[in-house]
């Protein structure tokens, strides 16, 4: 039986009072101070203040965490060595898969099972993961996210409309409320899949009545709001003060798109449940790595191409992770910020480590969202891959795509594979997301070593029929 929106709103709100209370519960307040006082300190006192807490963190580890205790003694690794980044380099990365298999080892027995707070992380890739954490980590990891947003000048309790993931009504919906109100978190929640150029008016109306200054969400899906409200020829009707991302990697042209629509620019950050790092953008736009929250290594890829991101979290002492394989990859910025804020900078956050395609001749490419920057006519993009040298271009059409954007998009692709690919462009109403409602730029199901013969340079996709370009 389905409850009446009223009701619903009214269990939204329940649930927005526990996460509330989780989130920023009493602890909250004095770790954002806390918080607040690190980004003030040099470079040099958040170094040594993030290795303190490291030599802290691995020796919990050894005294406590049955798995580190078995580890440490099978690599003759005394943890009273570990007192550095580089020296984290002797312990063997953890993955999901070693958390999955060893559950009940890496649970701290320093730690009240009455403490623990159950989690669970969803995955583009599909595998999500079970962990626990405590209230306090909690407190502290949302600290770190709210010292990011008051550099930006946002303030406590702003209603703010949120465009996630959630199911926030039924997919069979077709009229609207398709939003749900979260009281106690000042929230609009708007369903994501619901998102049409038949049903964007709604989204304009129920934001103009609401005006909330605040924005925040998916930047797939912030850009498929702004894309439809620019093709309706309409406007927001009311300034924006701030509008932030997180889950998905930002991209340049949405940046773009969002700042033509909105008027402002997006801000993000880099967070994940697993609270193994973190990366915040200072109000001079540069992305500062938090090193007072985690020790964030980034290991060089073995193309060159960037890193990935294994971190070592400090405010979980009831399963810690050390050296996790997050499983995003970033590019490196060596320059200093004209903020004076602590942190290494990052240049861009790339997404994840299996994002890219292979050949016919067995090279593997990344980075290719690029290739989208000057289509203001496709609302969305994603590419798909099963067999190696074939590729297919997943695309949702706006109102004005036209054959020109075609044969462009054509082009850029044979510019960059040459004739190492066949490009299948495949026209979609809809893409497919992840059980989170994440938005996979490559979705790829090749296994590793599966090779098989490819013929063909490229070939349209229209209604499911594969047509020789």
């Amino acid at each position: 039986m389905r409850l009446p929106s009223l009701m619903q709103n009214w269990v939204c709100s329940l649930e927005g009072w526990r996460l509330r209370r989780n989130r920023l519960g009493p602890y909250f307040r004095k770790a954002l101070e806390e918080a607040e006082r690190h980004g003030n300190w040099t470079h040099e006192q958040t170094i040594a203040y993030r290795d303190r807490r490291l030599a802290e963190y691995i020796q919990h580890c050894a005294d406590s965490v049955p798995y580190y205790q078995r580890m440490f003694q099978r690599l003759g690794i005394d943890p009273r060595d570990i007192t550095t980044l580089a020296d984290l380099e002797r312990v063997p990365i953890l993955t999901k898969a070693d958390v999955r298999e060893n559950f009940a080892d890496l649970l701290s027995t320093k730690i009240n099972p009455r403490q623990r707070v159950f989690m669970r992380t969803g995955g583009t890739t599909g595998s999500g993961l079970r962990f626990v954490a405590t209230e306090e980590s909690l407190h502290r990891q949302f600290a770190v996210w709210w010292r990011y947003r008051r550099w930006h000048d946002l303030p406590f309790d702003v209603w703010h409309g949120y465009f996630g993931g959630r199911p926030i009504v039924p997919l069979r919906q077709t009229r609207p409320p398709f939003w749900r109100y979260n009281r106690p978190g000042r929230q609009i929640l708007f369903s994501g899949y619901h998102i049409s150029p038949d049903t964007i008016g709604y989204y304009i109306d129920e934001l103009r009545r609401c005006r909330p200054p605040w924005l925040h969400g998916y930047p797939s899906l912030l850009v498929l709001l702004a894309s439809y409200i620019l093709e309706s020829g309409q406007t927001l009707g009311y300034p924006l003060r701030w509008i932030t991302v997180g889950s998905e990697s930002l991209l340049e042209q949405q940046v773009d798109l969002i700042r033509q629509v909105f008027g402002i620019t997006p801000v993000q950050h880099y967070g994940m449940s697993e609270a193994v790092a973190n990366i915040s953008q200072c109000p001079c736009g540069r992305l500062h790595v938090d090193e007072d929250f985690a020790a964030t290594e980034f290991v060089p890829l073995d193309d060159g191409q960037g890193y990935r991101v294994v971190g070592t979290g400090f405010t979980n002492l009831a399963m810690p992770f050390v050296r996790y394989d997050v499983g995003d990859v970033v590019e490196l910025d060596d320059r200093l910020c004209d903020c004076g804020r602590p942190g290494r900078i990052v240049r861009s956050i790339d997404g994840r480590k299996e994002d890219y395609v292979i050949l016919r001749n067995g090279a593997r490419v990344g980075r290719m969202a690029h290739i989208f920057k000057d289509f203001e006519n496709i609302r969305e993009a994603q590419l798909y891959q099963d067999t190696p040298g074939v590729l297919h271009v997943r695309v949702v059409r706006g109102a004005n795509y036209t054959a020109h954007d075609e044969s462009m998009l054509l082009r850029k692709f044979r510019e960059r594979f040459g004739d190492e690919a066949e490009i299948r462009i495949e026209y979609v109403e809809r893409l497919p997301r992840s059980a989170t409602g994440k938005l996979r730029f490559v979705v790829s199901e090749i296994q590793e070593g599966q090779i098989y013969p490819v013929t063909g340079i490229e070939s349209i996709c229209k209604s499911g029929q594969c047509l020789q370009g």
